[in-house]
């Protein structure tokens, strides 16, 4: 196979082999998960406390901003310092507990240790301190059937 090309002063070039294979090639992205999420905050203490005693985060090390925490196996909630913290009406991530039983030690906690209001009809959805939507979700809830694979989803045993 081959490809011609037209470089400069009109003069073709002539291209075999592989590579005329790797530009005809229709390349299609796969996405194969979320690698982090970044939130803004005007205290970056504050917010590593707020975040380790509502969802039990471990502070991990080095990374870009101000301080990094463990999501899961492979992401992490990335925390930056802002002067001036702008709340959102709409954006919003979401974060996955066990069961039943840790969202209403979440809603229980924002709400009674913290202050937050729940913003209703979803079961677990509060602003933190700093306005940063957050929607709280179990493994039994039947949107999340794409977890199947995830192990924390084998060890509970959940069936879909």
């Amino acid at each position: 196979m081959s490809v011609f090309l037209k470089v400069a002063a009109g003069r073709i070039l002539r291209i075999r082999g592989a590579i005329p294979a790797l530009l005809q090639c229709n390349m299609s992205v796969q996405v194969y998960g979320c690698n982090h999420l970044a939130i803004e905050v005007d205290d970056v203490e504050a917010a590593v406390k707020f975040y380790k005693d509502v969802f039990n985060l471990e502070k991990m090390n080095g990374g870009e901003g101000d301080a990094f925490l463990k999501l899961g196996e492979h992401q992490f909630l990335a925390i930056f310092e802002v002067g001036r913290v702008k709340p959102d009406r709409v954006r919003h991530f979401g974060l996955i507990v066990r069961d039943e039983k840790q969202l209403t030690e979440v809603r229980e906690k924002v709400k009674k240790k913290y202050g937050l209001k729940l913003e209703p009809p979803f079961r677990c959805d509060f602003r933190d301190p700093w306005g940063n939507r957050i929607q709280v979700v179990d493994l039994h809830d039947e949107s999340l059937i794409w977890l199947l694979p995830y192990a924390e989803v084998q060890k509970v045993g959940i069936k879909f």
